[in-house]
């Protein structure tokens, strides 16, 4: 009887568990009892060995971005940020997760007469002997419609070895099943979804937070790629000053070997060429600091082959025509009010801080529930008549019965109750609600007003980048008419060498004044670059534009 009483429970509680999502995979217990496993390995750079050619890194401007969001430390970080909010509205569901309870136990005692004068002639028979083995099983779930239900199953096996017992041993069962509905406060899918929703906004916020991240990582990756550039365009016109330095200090040399100079006018060439050899000494040391940046950008810095190469730049640093780039300023200030992720966020938050009004007036209502329940029981065993009579000369037997006849009593309805329970919760005064609701609309005002100011300030930025991009295109105009007039003055200085009306320090004075037009073309060249990309991540348009989706 024990076993079969053991059975049907496993049986109920199956039944149950059934109704879960998780519970009846075949790995369900191997997913929740397994040991936790903390450690974290980190992969190697990716496809970095992909863009190696000829010994060097070659890489294009989309080729670096591409590996930017691949191996960039920083932005594994920001994307992993994610997942906890994400994972947070997973969480805000589990307000809604079954709960099923079952539990078995089992109670032998022993017992002896209590009278002294019993207890003086104790004999095998006075000994009282039972055993008790309840069991039990409850299922409980809450439902976003403000529905909450309870359901309670059990089954209790007595014996004992006092015959005077009506049954035994005795089974008996119950059953009981309720059912709460809140009719004001917590009512209705909306308001009980609200934590959802709060989860799913946050999460939204997050994302913005994410893209506005990407957009800061970006831009400087694609600042650090134009850093080496610039870096390495200087060291080129450092080289080409110095080579002009040093062609004047030998031609000089040849003069005063010559005997057409004197010894004093050697010092100054020669001065020349040091401070010519110390520039292109600085440029190399700026260029290799440029190009280690470079190489954590993309996680070169990991690989121990990859980090000793060279780095060939391919992208070009002129724009070409510059009357396409974009000057409209309120064209731009509009982009960016609809696009930039800060502006974004914020109203988002604004969206949050609605969900918590809501929430605060839910607080605010009283609490009134109706509750209907049905329980019912049934009683089974082997009866024992209460005498031992002679019918026809023969004792009256017990009557065997087993839990079939419990049960059947119990799902029958044979025995029920029922109950019917209206509740009402009446808040005379709640402070605590009352200012949950105050700050609820106070944090609402305080986020409108930042989101006008995120407004404003995204409106000054793109003001300012404009006029950056409008200023650096302007310097490059000026410095290519620089660069063209050096280049004339040039040809003029040595066509007077050669009629022989000046000294060659004219000419590489000019040679001197070309190469320092050259360099401020680039470097003005690079700061529309830049400044273009400035603009870019100010409207949130910068990973659009460079062909980078984020899923």
């Amino acid at each position: 009887m024990l076993s079969r009483t053991f059975v049907t429970g496993i049986l109920l509680t199956t039944g149950a568990f059934a109704q879960l999502s998780s519970f009846p995979k075949p790995n369900y217990f191997r997913e929740v009892f397994r040991q936790s496993n903390t450690r974290v390995e980190l992969r190697d750079p990716v496809r970095l060995k992909d863009f190696v050619v000829g010994g060097k890194l070659e890489l294009s401007l989309k080729n670096y971005l591409e590996l930017v969001m691949a191996n960039n430390t920083s932005i594994q970080v920001a994307f992993l940020s994610l997942e906890i909010p994400k994972n947070n509205i997973v969480s805000a569901y589990g307000r809604w997760d079954p709960i099923a309870t079952a539990s078995f136990g089992a109670t032998r005692s022993t017992s002896v007469p209590t009278s002294v004068a019993s207890s003086a002639n104790v004999t095998l028979g006075a000994v009282s002997k039972s055993l008790n083995q309840p069991f039990q099983f409850q299922y409980s779930q809450a439902l976003d419609t403000g529905t909450s239900y309870f359901v309670s199953m059990g089954a209790t096996k007595n014996s004992t070895s006092n015959s005077r017992s009506s049954f035994n041993p005795s089974l008996t069962s119950s059953m009981s099943f309720s059912a709460t509905q809140n009719l004001v406060r917590d009512r209705g899918r909306y308001i009980n979804r609200i934590p959802v929703m709060i989860a799913e906004s946050t999460y939204k916020r997050f994302g913005y937070t994410l893209r506005s991240t990407l957009l800061g990582t970006v831009s400087n990756a694609e600042n650090v790629y134009w850093n080496v550039i610039n870096a390495r365009e200087s060291l080129k016109v450092q080289e080409k000053a110095r080579d002009a330095a040093d062609t004047n200090y030998k031609f000089v040399l040849q003069q005063l070997e010559l005997g057409a100079i004197a010894q004093l006018d050697i010092y100054n060439p020669q001065g020349q060429l040091a401070s010519a050899e110390v520039a292109v000494s600085q440029a190399q040391f700026a260029l290799a600091a440029a190009e280690d940046a470079l190489r954590l950008q993309i996680g070169a810095d990991l690989d121990l082959d990859i980090r000793k190469l060279p780095i060939e730049l391919t992208e070009p640093v002129d724009l070409g025509a510059t009357e396409a780039l974009p000057f409209d300023a309120e064209e731009e200030v509009r982009k960016a009010l609809a696009n930039n992720p800060s502006v974004l966020s914020a109203l988002q938050q604004m969206d949050l801080d609605e969900l918590g009004i809501q929430s605060a007036r839910n607080g605010l209502l009283p609490q009134l529930t109706f509750t209907a329940a049905y329980s019912g029981n049934g009683q089974g065993g082997t009866y024992i008549p209460s005498q031992t009579t002679l019918t026809g000369g023969f004792a009256a037997e017990p009557i065997p019965g087993g839990l079939g006849d419990a049960l059947a009593q119990m799902w029958g309805l044979n025995n029920p109750t029922y109950l019917g329970r209206l509740s009402l919760t009446l808040p005379i005064r709640s402070r605590t609600a009352s200012m949950t609701m105050a700050n609820s609309l106070v944090t609402k005002k305080t986020d409108a007003l930042n989101l006008r100011n995120t407004q404003e300030q995204t409106r000054l930025s793109i003001l300012n980048a404009v006029t950056a991009l409008k200023r650096a295109v302007e310097s490059l105009k000026l410095s290519k008419i620089q660069q063209e007039i050096q280049v004339k003055n040039l040809d003029a200085q040595k066509q007077k060498y050669e009629l022989g009306t000046i000294t060659n320090d004219f000419v590489v004075t000019a040679i001197q004044s070309l190469v320092v037009a050259e360099s401020q073309v680039v470097t003005n060249q690079i700061s529309v670059r830049t400044s273009l990309t400035l603009l870019l991540q100010q409207t949130g348009e910068l990973l659009d534009e460079r062909g980078i989706i984020v899923k």
